[in-house]
């Protein structure tokens, strides 16, 4: 298992603390949608909450950087929305590692219903994301685990077989993926960069 600490917080932080004029996320991401794919080389590490997965530092923290006077709002948040889905990357990297397949990818929660969001996250992967119908991803999987527990199917497997469907699936965009590629290997230089300037530690534990 993977975790982003500050996924859908990243966005919720910047619209309640720095945006500051009541936009809302429907106004945030149609402003990153005009900005071209890897933000015009604003990068966001998104460790607003320290960090689980590939880091396991609770000391980690946020960083966004590649900032000039000719970038606005949309830059920033299209390189939030960048940056956690660079952050969930890591956990297929190191599933690739330990040669663990990776056949499916869906997505769940808030964050699903970002169109712009799906889509990045397609071409951060590079490959195509399935949607869950439910957006409470929490919720409808406990949901299904009280029907088990209830006896109304006999397994997880067959209660999320029957409960369990799409809403569609995101395909990445061939010419944006070599971008993504190029802006995540990037990104994976922000942690150790920032942990030798916030504590003076040079360790680079990409992967633990």
């Amino acid at each position: 298992m993977g975790v982003t600490q500050a996924a859908g917080l990243s966005l919720r932080w910047f619209r309640d603390q720095v945006a500051g004029d009541g936009a809302s996320y429907e106004e945030l991401t149609a402003e990153a949608a005009a900005v071209p794919a890897g933000a015009d080389g604003v990068l966001w590490a998104p460790y607003l909450m320290g960090e689980r997965t590939p880091h396991c530092d609770p000391s980690a923290r946020a960083a966004l950087i590649g900032l000039a006077a000719s970038h606005g709002r949309g830059h920033i948040v299209r390189a939030l929305l960048e940056g956690v889905a660079f952050s969930l990357r890591d956990t297929l990297s190191i599933f690739s590692e330990m040669r663990v397949p990776v056949e499916s990818i869906r997505l769940g929660g808030g964050g699903a219903r970002s169109a712009l969001w799906r889509q990045i996250q397609a071409n951060v992967y590079g490959c195509a994301v399935d949607t869950a119908q439910a957006d409470e991803g929490a919720a409808h999987g406990a949901a299904i685990l009280a029907a088990v527990g209830i006896g109304l199917w006999p397994t997880v497997d067959a209660a999320c077989d029957a409960l369990v469907r799409s809403a569609g699936a995101t395909t990445p965009e061939p010419g944006v993926v070599a971008l993504m590629n190029e802006r995540y290997d990037a990104y994976r230089r922000l942690y150790p960069a920032l942990r030798h300037i916030m504590h003076g530690d040079e360790r680079n534990d990409l992967h633990v």
